[in-house]
């Protein structure tokens, strides 16, 4: 379990105002100009030491991320970009990080648009996220007031300009090249890559696009140094994270732990158990709607990080836990999340605009066991048509419940159809039917 003096977020619950003086009281924006007079190149050692991985969803390493920048700006402007969408299901952290710790991100573009020779800094907040971004631009406007940001930021002799731009609630814009179309005023698309951000993002000049948490974190890191960071957690999957749980447990919350806490020991120790008990759990969706869900089973034993739940043929996504208990009719929990899938599709790759509309179609009928047997091996042949076969990576978020649905609960599949074809009720969970689970 985390140690309190090793929390990065300390008012993720909004105890105290989020506003510069208390930010400043709890120790945000201390000694930023030291930490920037260091250079790009230790701000980005220190990240790669560090062992930070990206909390957005994918993992991929934020300080190696950083690296792929060109070296010299010379003409070209370059780019930092801060994901605050979060369109994910059962994703919830940013939203508290924006409303209750903005001084952290703020401070966090200062210095991670110095390490990647970015003069300016968009963040791209969801449009539905009303209250957070006017707490974020009140931020923004007071660190601008005190000369932490703008014209010699922070006294550092570095220019920065920090602009808040609010989306319109498209979930395919979470995705970092449909989030740059959108910022330049066009639909909301990904693009092709190559050529990536790096080399050709916002207006076609070299872009880092990062989470919210990955540069909240930043000054923290860089403060008490990337070793310290490296302890917590497991190798390869270090620090701390902010876990969303949600669902059938006793409290709903977020809560920052330490990465590889076990997945029973973060729901029972922070949101209360599972309703019921822990023997009332049916399945759990380890990281937001889009990874597969994982039964009880599984669940008893698996540690929360990335690596361990790719172990299981899950993952950790953006650690947003979803609860199911016993009550749950986990096909149609399936089938109503295909149907958000096939709703936020662009329609640009057909994988992804036809399929999702075939897997939501048919997950429908698997609910009322309007299906044949054979139909779940057809089922999981089209996810895997779809998977890997898109520009982003939307293709895959719709394929993987489905294919997790299939992989621990095909026997509920099965049992729907046969109830159908004898003439009884196929509906599972809260109905009352027993689940194949069980």
């Amino acid at each position: 379990m985390l140690r309190d003096e090793d929390r990065i977020f300390t008012n993720l619950y909004g105890f105290e105002s989020f506003g510069l003086e208390a930010a400043r009281a709890r120790g945000d924006w201390d000694g930023t100009r030291d930490l920037i007079s260091k250079g790009r190149d230790w701000i980005i050692n220190e990240m790669k030491e560090s062992g930070l991985r990206g909390r957005g969803g994918a993992g991929f390493g934020t300080g190696l991320k950083w690296s792929f920048m060109p070296k010299q700006t010379g003409a070209r402007p370059h780019y930092l970009v801060v994901n605050a969408d979060e369109g994910e299901p059962g994703t919830c952290k940013d939203r508290d990080i924006l409303r209750f710790d903005p001084h952290k991100l703020v401070e966090g573009c200062l210095i991670a648009s110095f390490a990647i020779g970015a003069n300016a800094c968009y963040i791209y907040i969801r449009g539905e996220f009303y209250n957070e971004a006017v707490h974020l631009q009140q931020a923004i406007d007071e660190a601008y007031a005190a000369g932490l940001i703008g014209p010699n930021a922070a006294g550092s002799g570095w220019d920065f300009e920090l602009y808040l731009h609010r989306g319109a609630g498209a979930y395919i814009c979470g995705e970092e090249t449909a989030l740059i179309e959108s910022l330049e005023g066009k639909k909301g698309q990904p693009r092709n890559k190559p050529p990536f951000p790096a080399q050709a993002g916002l207006y076609s000049q070299p872009t880092t696009v990062n989470n919210v948490e990955s540069i909240a974190v930043v000054p923290t890191i860089l403060r008490r140094g990337a070793a310290w960071f490296a302890g917590l957690g497991r190798p390869k999957n270090t620090g701390t994270k902010v876990f969303c749980i949600s669902g059938h447990v006793e409290r709903p919350c977020n809560v920052e732990e330490e990465m590889g806490i076990p997945l029973r020991e973060l729901i029972e120790k922070h949101a209360g158990g599972v309703r019921g008990g822990w023997d009332n759990l049916l399945a759990v969706i380890p990281g937001g709607a889009s990874v597969p869900v994982l039964p009880k089973s599984v669940c008893d034993t698996v540690l929360m990080d990335f690596d361990s739940l790719r172990a299981v043929q899950s993952g950790l996504g953006t650690a947003a836990v979803i609860v199911m208990d016993k009550s749950t009719d986990i096909v149609a929990a399936i089938a109503r999340l295909s149907r958000f899938y096939m709703h936020e599709s662009c329609g640009q790759c057909t994988p992804c605009r036809e399929g999702t509309g075939w897997l939501s179609r048919v997950m429908e009928r698997m609910v009322r066991g309007q299906a044949a047997v054979d139909e779940i091996d057809m089922l999981d042949q089209v996810t895997r048509q779809i998977e890997g076969h898109t520009i982003c990576a939307l293709g895959d978020a719709a394929a993987w419940p489905v294919q997790g649905l299939i992989r621990h609960f095909r026997p509920e599949l099965e049992r729907r159809i046969r109830a159908r074809h004898e003439g009884a009720t196929p509906t599972g969970g809260r109905q009352g039917a027993p689940l194949a689970a069980e």
